[in-house]
This record gives C-alpha cells, structure tokens and sequence, in this order.
C-alpha cells in the first residue's frame, strides 16, 4: 500500500520554491487529488476539534453495553469496555497524525543536512555519510524502529524518534544528489572566487534548488511513519493503553476479530483511507513539481 518514495529527477533541482504554490494551481484540475485533499482536511479538522465532535469521553467505560455492534447510538460500535469506538478513532487522529508529522520532520531536518554535506564538500566526508548512508538503507524502516525502541524504550517521544530515524537515510539520498549537481554549477564556483563561505553557498543556492525534491518527498514519507507509528501501536511498543491510537485498538480488537469485526475494521479503514489519500496528494505534488510527468 506504501510504495518506497520516488526519487524526484535531477532537473526539478532548479525550480525555486516560490514557483510550488503556482504550479499546484495550475494542476488544480485533478478531481482525485483534490478529493484526497479534502479527506485529510475533514480528517485534520475532526482531531483538532475532537472535544467538539466526539459523541463520548474515549477513556469513558460503559458508555454503552460491551461489543455493541455499530448503531445509531453508537455508529462505530463499542469495545470490550463500553467505550465509544467512533470517540476513540477521533481522539486516535490527535496521535497518529502529528506522530507521522514530526517524525517526518526530524527526517527532513537530519536527512537534509547528511545529504546536503556530503554531497556539497565531497571527499571523506561524502566517503564516511555515503556509507553510513548505504548502511541504513540496508534496513526496513520498521526494523530500524524497532532497534530503537528496544534501545529507548516505549513512549511517545521514543516513538517519533524511531519512525524519524528511518526517513533520514531516504532524505539525505536524494539532497545528496541534487548537492552534487549543484556544486559543479558555474555560479557556485563564481561564488567560491569571490571569496563566499562554504556555509553561505549552501544556504543560498543548493538549499533553495533541492527544497522540492525535499518536499516531495517529506508528502510521500508521512503515509509511510504514520503506517510504521501504527505498525509500532499494535506490537504494543507505542502509545500505551490506555490512550486512543490506531494501532493500539486494532492490537486490542484482535482478540474479538470473529465477535467484534468492527472492532478492527473501523481503525483499519482509517489507516488505510489517511495514507492512501497522503500518497494520492504526494503523487499530485510530484507531478505538480515535474514539468514532463505534468505534460504527460
């Protein structure tokens, strides 16, 4: 369902960030996009509004009987304690969604930094972080996570930082390349002879040119941390019950799958309807940001 993010090719390196917004309006003429958009949007709004919108308390037991089925009382039906399965995936948008946010960021942040000086200085350093680089890349990023977790210990905070830990190899990969390519650019040497910083070269002209790969990328990861957050929920190695997270309840519904299917599929589907609508939009991003898949 997660699909390993695309590289985003090297000519996309000279578009300045100013012209993203202006291209993605240009584009704005994909209806599923848009949809997916939406989704996430309405998804966004419900967890932040979740004290409003949620019929019940989530940690509030018996608020109606036991494994009810879904009805008009309860149209997501209950758990094993009466708690409100609607109330509880609500209050779960308030977790998984910024956890997948700020793990991608702690990525984006690191990873770019790895990238943008090996690529850019080149010689041992771009020898040492291209191998610690490749060595990461040699494992699934749920394996890195999980080493950490065994390492830190379970948390929410422990949690950001393993599902982050897996980004930074694939983000530091990709503004490598585009440093290389930036570095041998005439305007980069015409900086060097007129006496400009390794530091100013950096944050005047590679930074801007490889923040849209950075971004396209940053929108295809979320999708994948927010599944490893889940995947980390359900291993019981995340938030701890009893917190509402998705993960965690379809780790708590497993027990009651042929009694309950509700229990596993409503938390399920949520999973699965916020990272395919994350992937649709990055999908829309690259093509937004890539003037050949865009004419295509």
């Amino acid at each position: 369902m997660v699909r390993e993010p695309v590289a985003v090719p090297a000519h996309l390196a000279g578009a300045p960030p100013r012209r993203i917004l202006a291209r993605l309006a240009r584009t704005r003429r994909y209806p599923i996009a848009t949809l997916a958009a939406l989704v996430l949007l309405l998804i966004a709004v419900a967890a932040v509004l979740a004290p409003a919108v949620s019929p019940y308390d989530p940690s509030a037991m018996a608020t109606g009987p036991p494994l009810a089925p879904p009805g008009a009382t309860h149209p997501f039906g209950t758990d094993r304690y009466g708690r409100d399965v609607l109330s509880r995936i609500v209050y779960g948008a308030r977790i998984s969604m910024p956890v997948g946010l700020l793990a991608v960021s702690f990525s984006a942040v690191l990873g770019s930094f790895l990238g943008l000086a090996t690529g850019f200085l080149g010689g041992r350093v771009d020898a040492i972080g291209s191998g610690a680089i490749d060595i990461m890349l040699g494992f699934p990023p749920i394996m890195l996570a999980l080493l950490i977790i065994a390492v830190l210990g379970v948390g929410l905070q422990n949690v950001v930082i393993a599902v982050g830990v897996g980004g930074i190899p694939r983000f530091a990969r990709i503004v490598r390349g585009t440093a290389i390519s930036i570095r041998e650019n005439v305007y980069v040497e015409a900086g060097r002879a007129l006496g400009a910083s390794t530091g100013r070269l950096i944050l005047r002209h590679v930074l801007p040119n490889a923040f849209p790969p950075i971004v396209v990328l940053a929108t295809l990861y979320i999708g994948s941390a927010i599944l490893d957050t889940s995947s980390l929920g359900f291993l019981g190695l995340g938030v701890q019950p009893p917190t509402p997270e998705w993960g965690t309840m379809l780790s708590e519904g497993r027990e009651f799958m042929r009694y309950a299917p509700w229990l596993m599929f409503f938390p399920g589907m949520m999973v699965f309807v916020t990272v395919v609508a994350i992937n649709l939009v990055g999908d829309h991003l690259r093509t937004a940001l890539d003037p050949r898949l865009r004419a295509r």
